[in-house]
């Protein structure tokens, strides 16, 4: 039995590092194993990178160690080469990453430093057309509806003075309205006309001349709406304005009553945010000054400051039918937004200083814990947890985890995350 006495000078991939930092030394305790000429020569002949630019050191693995209790109470640190100067390091959350693997993929590193930062307060909300920008179609007369176009749908585009639908009353117990409103109409007249000639002979009063003409003038305003767009399939609907049908109300062949709802138009120029925040957030509310939210069908984030987005009101009653506080904001709609659309909102409120914040794209989440990748050297980096705080869409303000004048990955730390997890564990790194 020999005794075997090793000093291994390390250093560490993303070990913790300053200007004067030098070679780490680490003391393996002694061990007592078999000599065995055998192992010692295998050792040193097995010299494997890893693969996608993984470097390792050569030296014992885990199947060379006679006794890997002994290993792991040493420090589980791979031996040290003298000729090379080269060491790895087996810690899990240290990553290589070559400059050739990062010029491959969207890669981007940032130095971060502390400096302004909004504050945030999250709330929900939904974007709704504009007062002023929408119109509601409604059916003059009761009947069975029917397209004017097969295609009328949500998002359609129409013309001002397009005819959307037809409504016939023709076959129904009622009878057909524009029939009944042009006998109403010529009866009227005549009425009015015969009164006329009745008033100057003092023969009929002149209140009852005013209630014939109010009769008149009432018939013809029910019979000139409809014969303007009457047709062989019934009174015509037309939209008052161009824009886009944002909804539907009926389907072809329903019977509607007279006033009932058949569709909205938007011209969409200008577009509402309704946001609702809790009560909590009550104090801060009076610096509010814009806003930035998510839509569901989109990851990006609309900055409303970019859109020529401008506070509204700031509700100082709750909703009654929620425990939340209404917040409206007004700004023009670029065509890529669909009213309607529910939005996660963030509320931008008064500019702090010296905040620490990362890019919104440099957190990654893992069963409930935050991480950002910290570039060690050119090729080496470390997973840092990190205690995230308020993010305004864009950026995350970084509470605890993060020192100023850290390299960050800001883009890309996915291509990181899945090194990490690709079964290359331990990471080589050779300095």
């Amino acid at each position: 039995m020999y005794v075997i006495t090793a000093l291994a000078v390390m250093t560490a991939c993303g070990g913790n590092r300053n200007e004067n930092a030098g070679t780490q030394h680490v003391d393996v305790k002694e061990v007592s194993a078999p000599h065995d000429h055998e192992i010692e020569n295998r050792a040193h002949e097995n010299e494997d990178a890893c693969p996608d630019g993984y470097e390792t050191h050569s030296g014992y693995d885990e199947h060379d160690h006679p006794d890997d209790a002994q290993y792991a109470e040493a420090g589980g640190v791979h031996s040290h080469d003298s000729e090379k100067g080269s060491t790895i390091s087996n810690n899990p959350n240290e990553i290589v990453f070559t400059s050739a693997q990062a010029a491959r993929t969207d890669f981007e590193v940032q130095i971060i430093n502390p400096g302004r930062f909004v504050e945030v307060i999250p709330a929900s909300g939904q974007v709704l057309a504009a007062p002023g920008d929408e119109v509601t179609l409604i059916a003059p007369v009761a009947g069975i509806v029917s397209f004017a176009d097969r295609q009328i749908a949500d998002g359609k585009k129409v013309g001002a003075g397009n005819t959307l639908f037809h409504i016939s009353s023709q076959n129904i117990v009622a009878g057909d309205a524009l029939a009944r409103d042009a006998t109403a109409y010529r009866k009227a007249k005549a009425d009015l006309e015969r009164a006329e000639k009745l008033l100057e002979d003092k023969i009929v009063s002149q209140s009852e001349y005013d209630a014939l003409k109010a009769t008149y003038e009432d018939a013809k305003v029910a019979y000139e709406a409809l014969a303007g767009s009457a047709s062989a399939k019934g009174a015509g609907v037309k939209t008052p304005m161009s824009g886009y049908v944002t909804s539907v109300a009926v389907s072809e062949g329903d019977y509607v009553e007279t006033g009932q709802l058949l569709a909205t138009v938007s011209q969409n120029r200008r577009l509402i945010l309704k946001a609702e925040v809790s009560q909590r957030y009550m104090d801060r509310l009076s610096n509010l000054r814009s806003a930035n939210f998510i839509l569901p069908y989109s990851d990006k984030v609309w900055v409303l400051d970019e859109l020529g987005g401008k506070l509204l009101s700031v509700s100082r009653t709750v909703d009654p039918k929620t425990p939340l506080i209404p917040i409206t904001f007004e700004f023009d709609n670029n065509g890529k937004i669909m009213p309607g659309s529910y939005a996660d909102v963030r509320l931008v409120g008064a500019e702090q200083d010296n905040i620490l914040s990362v890019p919104i794209t440099a957190i990654s989440e893992q069963q409930g814990l935050y991480y950002v990748y910290v570039q060690l050297d050119e090729e080496c980096y470390q997973r840092r947890e990190v205690e995230p705080g308020a993010d305004d869409g864009l950026r995350v303000r970084i509470l605890s985890g993060l020192e100023p004048g850290e390299r960050v990955v800001t883009r890309g730390a996915v291509n990181l995350k899945m090194a990490s997890a690709s079964g290359a564990i331990p990471h080589g790194h050779e300095h």
